[in-house]
This record gives structure tokens, sequence and C-alpha cells, in this order.
């Protein structure tokens, strides 16, 4: 758990720093660069900053394990602040598109060059921040390092995104085509749909985990083919599991037969939760409930 806590403020601390650099270089550059969609990407990596800053805040509540008053653990806490980020990258995209559309009812000049590379630098930088980012997460099974990396997902199109604007409006500068000049507002407008794209991913999942949705069907038969090894399971009743954060609580209840001790039941019940935990690391407890069974049920 201490490891998995300081990865995850390793990956954090990483996320904050690089887009503090990029938000400067970005914004800066896309207010006197005469760029719209350069500055664009510089708000949403702002926005990176201040998503980073909370997951660092809440990454030590999150990894504690449970207690008398949280007996589930605190693993929600990282689907809060995933919910927490998405909101706020639905914002920004609001934001990005407004000022895109307005500038389209504006005379508008050619962005400048350095603006393009700026976007650039910036697609680089992204694309090694979000492998190395969702690699940590999908090892820890960690939402709030996931939510960095689907963040860092969204700067990579949209640096593309405003380099390609920048680069047509340039073109439309240079050979005298004006609508062409119109490339960066198109791409800002663009970029904010990558945003709200993300951030609707982000809300969606953050959503069903905290109503309890249950987890995949995919996952949800390795379980069931899972238990059904073994012999002394004679019925499945019911399955369900729900993620909370980082790892995943099950309910279960199977029919035994009837003539089974409490203790040879209790053993079995112990054998399927073990095995169960063993395979899937994730499964945090296996709540297992006993039901008689009679051959004449079938």
């Amino acid at each position: 758990m201490e490891m998995r806590e300081t990865l995850a403020k390793k990956v954090a601390w990483i996320s904050v720093i690089s887009n503090i650099i990029l938000t400067l270089g970005k914004i800066v550059i896309g207010l006197y660069g005469n760029s719209d969609a350069v500055f664009a990407d510089g708000i949403h990596s702002a926005a990176d900053v201040f998503a980073s800053i909370i997951v660092l805040l809440v990454i030590k509540i999150a990894n504690k394990p449970a207690d008398k008053e949280h007996p589930y653990g605190h693993g929600k806490a990282e689907v809060i602040v995933s919910g927490i980020i998405g909101i706020l990258l639905f914002l920004v995209a609001i934001y990005v598109v407004y000022e895109g559309i307005s500038g389209f009812f504006h005379e508008v000049e050619s962005p400048s060059l350095l603006a393009m590379w700026v976007a650039l630098f910036s697609y680089a930088t992204k694309v090694m921040l979000y492998r190395s980012s969702l690699k940590v997460a999908k090892q820890n099974k960690s939402k709030a390092i996931e939510a960095i990396a689907f963040d860092h997902k969204a700067d990579i199109v949209a640096s593309i995104a405003a380099a390609i604007g920048v680069l047509i409006s340039i073109a439309g500068n240079r050979f005298d085509i004006h609508f062409l000049l119109y490339g960066d507002k198109a791409a800002s407008i663009f970029v904010a749909y990558l945003i709200f794209k993300i951030a609707k991913e982000m809300l969606t999942e953050a959503f069903d985990i905290l109503l309890e949705r249950n987890i995949d069907t995919e996952t949800l038969q390795e379980y069931i083919a899972l238990v059904k090894e073994f012999e002394e399971v004679k019925r499945i009743d019911r399955i369900r599991a729900r993620e909370l954060g980082h790892y995943v609580l099950v309910d279960l209840r199977i029919s035994i037969n009837h003539f089974k001790t409490i203790k040879q039941g209790h053993d079995l019940a112990k054998l399927i939760k073990l095995k169960l935990m063993d395979k899937f690391d994730n499964i945090q407890e296996v709540l297992i409930h006993l039901n008689p069974y009679f051959a004449e049920d079938e």
C-alpha cells in the first residue's frame, strides 16, 4: 500500500511540474503568438495542474485501510476526485467553445510559427506522460492516476490539433486564402470537443462506481467460472461485484448439499474467497452466503 501511494504521488508530482511548464508556455505563446488553439490548450493544461494537485491531496485518504467508520475502505475518494476532474474539464470545454465560436465573428490574424512548435513540443511531452501514467494506473488499479492519464490523453490530440490549426492559418496567410485564417479558431473548437469527450467518459465512470453499478459482464463471468471449479458448489444463486476506486468487493450466494456441516460450508467459502482474491489481485473482500441444496430442486 505504501509503494502504491509513493508511485501515485510520483506520477502526480511529475504531472504538476510538467503541466505548469506547458501551461505557462502555451498561454504566453498563445496570447502573443495570436493562437486561440494553443491558448485553449494552455487552459486545458492549467486544469491539469489543478487536477494533479487534487489527486496529491486525496491519494493518502484513498489508500487508508478500512476502519470503524469506513468498514469498506476509502477507495471512493479516488472516484470522487475523478468526477471532480471530469466536471472541471467539462467547464473548460464550454469556455474554449465560446472563445472559438466568438472568434469567427471578428477579423483574424495569422498565428506565429512559434505557436505551432510549442504545440508539437506539448504533443511529444504528453505522449510520454500518458504512457507512463497509464502503466502505473493499471499496475496499481488507481482511478486517481488513471484520471491524470486521461488528462494527458486529451492533451495529446488537443496539442496536435492545435498545431495543425496554426499551420492551416499560417498557410492561409501566406497564400492569401482568407477562410484558412480561421483554421486556428476551428482547431480550438475541436480541442474543446476532445476535452468534452474525455470529461464525459470520466463522469460516466465516476457516477457508475458511486452508484455501485455491477462490474463488467466479462469479468463477472470469469468470477463465475472460477467458482464453478469447486464441485461442492451445486448452484450459483447470485453474484455481484462493485468497484470502490482501486479495489473490488464481491457478494456471492451459492447452494451446497443440505447435509454439509457448518464447518464444511465455512471451509468451502474460505477456499473460494482465497482463490478469487489470489487470481484477481484487485478483489479486497468476498462475502459468501450459503444456501441449502436439495436434489429435488433441479
